[in-house]
């Protein structure tokens, strides 16, 4: 009898216990919703919207942290605009910590890289950087919609004249202030005696102001600024591999290359190494 009333309260215990997990287990979704609701922090003033994916990922049906996931590993291609409901997707992830944790992984990665050259210190090795989403930021002019309209050449080069780019930011900082991210790769490559070299889809008129912009947010000491000249009708891949062409046949070596575009990136002769920073604003082939 004693054994018996044993078994039945080791059931019981056993039934409740199981009752419970399963409970736990069917809920964690809900939970979690909504604990990200009690804690998530304003992602910026100016897009004061609690978090930067969950619900507002998804929300009107569109994927978003999917889609820009899509953009970034380039299965995304040939897209002119973000799609319309993903504009507060992409603010949020622009203006927040997370476009700037992704950037500083990037760079701690190409640093890494860096600190494992042997180099021949004969001048002739070089890091390819862009400018545009690289180099320089122009968060400025795209967080009013986040490119969620096509693209104008127009006001997009009156911008430029202005020569008020800014540098690409490190983690937990706006565009407005704090330490540089990709100049943390720029000043480490001057050190160890690599030539960085500007090589852009800017044009060549467009030389003097972008001089000026480099200079007034202390970057100095490149190769060179090579810039889209008069006439250059094919895309952004067949442009910037055929001047890296040039580069290798001058007996350069492209020791590295980073951009915001795999068009950047993309095209013999690559370079030793690339590196593609994140940029969901806009797509250039």
């Amino acid at each position: 009898m004693a054994m018996a009333k044993m078994l039945l309260l080791v059931a019981m215990a056993l039934v409740s216990s199981c009752s419970a997990w399963e409970l736990n287990i069917q809920m964690p979704t809900k939970r979690l919703q909504a604990m990200d609701e009690a804690v998530a922090p304003l992602i910026h003033a100016l897009r004061p919207l609690l978090g930067s994916g969950g619900e507002l990922g998804s929300r009107g049906g569109v994927a978003c942290d999917s889609w820009v996931l899509g953009v970034e590993a380039h299965n995304v291609r040939d897209w002119k605009t973000v799609p319309a409901k993903c504009e507060d997707y992409v603010g949020h992830y622009m203006l927040g910590e997370h476009f700037r944790r992704d950037s500083k992984v990037v760079i701690d990665e190409a640093l890494a890289y860096v600190e494992t050259l042997k180099l021949a210190g004969n001048g002739k090795e070089i890091w390819v950087f862009d400018i545009d989403e690289t180099t320089l930021s122009n968060l400025p002019y795209y967080e009013h919609g986040f490119r969620t309209t096509p693209f104008n050449a127009t006001s997009f080069n009156a911008y430029v004249l202005e020569g008020s780019a800014l540098l690409e930011i490190d983690v937990s900082c706006l565009y407005t202030c704090c330490a540089r991210i990709t100049k943390r790769l720029y000043n480490k490559l001057l050190s160890i005696g690599v030539k960085p070299l500007f090589l852009t889809g800017r044009t060549e008129d467009q030389r003097a102001i972008t001089v000026a912009n480099l200079h007034s947010q202390g970057i100095s000491g490149w190769k060179d600024l090579l810039l889209k000249q008069p006439g250059f009708k094919g895309s952004a891949v067949a442009y910037k591999s055929g001047e890296r062409q040039k580069l290798q046949d001058a007996r350069y070596v492209i020791v590295g290359n980073i951009g915001d575009q795999w068009s950047d990136i993309l095209g013999a002769p690559e370079g030793a190494r690339t590196f593609k920073l994140p940029d969901p604003m806009y797509y250039i082939g």
